[in-house]
């Protein structure tokens, strides 16, 4: 059978080592060779021996889903094989953390990680009870996180002189060593729908980066995710 579908753009390659990396833009490769973790849902194809088990939130993930409606549903997939994992085609990235680093990251874009890494659901300080932003996904630990993302992410430097105000349902994640607060603007189009003309953003503070995917969720997609 011929025919661009089997080029050798489509056509996946063969495995070198364990561990995961991206197979194209929107689908991320896991070669299994012991345990990883997997959002549910989010894998599309598999071969191999290889076992897949629902894994549960814990109090705070069951606490997170009782809030805003959302959560981080996760699976583990264990054997030998590999596993591929997308979603609704949106765009795919890895962050490598080392054993000092921390990442927070809003669980709707967690793909899946190492089994290596340690995360727990913890509140946004200074986020209070606003939006998307009251809770969020720490991933500490050594070990390979898989991301999906909307469109391509701004990856925005913030300093301790330029603080960095995003919306919070665009900001996909933050390194370790930020402040975190809400921030209150007025909004030329609130104002002009004849509201308050008050907005709400979160304010990082100190060094590091933030990531911001463009696109905001909306209410219906924030529930579906």
């Amino acid at each position: 059978m011929q025919g661009d579908l089997f080029s050798q753009e489509h056509v996946v390659r063969p495995a070198t080592a364990p561990g995961m990396s991206v197979e194209n833009a929107k689908c991320i490769r896991y070669v299994v060779n012991g345990e990883m973790l997997a959002r549910q849902g989010a894998m599309v194809a598999w071969r191999g021996s290889l076992q897949f088990e629902r894994k549960g939130q814990g109090v705070g993930g069951m606490l997170k889903r009782a809030v805003t409606g959302e959560g981080l549903p996760l699976m583990s997939v264990r054997g030998q094989g590999e596993a591929w994992f997308a979603h609704e085609a949106q765009n795919c990235f890895l962050i490598h953390l080392d054993g000092g680093d921390e990442f927070t990251v809003n669980g709707r874009n967690v793909l899946c990680f190492d089994a290596s890494l340690a995360y727990q659901i913890k509140t946004v300080k200074g986020s209070g009870i606003a939006g998307g932003g009251l809770f969020n996904t720490v991933f500490t630990g050594q070990g390979t996180l898989g991301l999906a993302c909307e469109g391509n992410p701004l990856v925005i430097p913030v300093t301790p002189e330029l603080p960095v105000y995003v919306d919070t349902d665009a900001v996909v994640g933050w390194t370790a060593r930020l402040q975190t607060s809400l921030h209150r603007s007025q909004s030329i189009g609130s104002m002009l729908r004849g509201g308050s003309g008050e907005a709400v953003q979160l304010m990082l503070q100190g060094e590091g980066h933030v990531i911001v995917r463009p696109s905001e969720a909306t209410p219906q997609k924030a529930q579906q995710h």
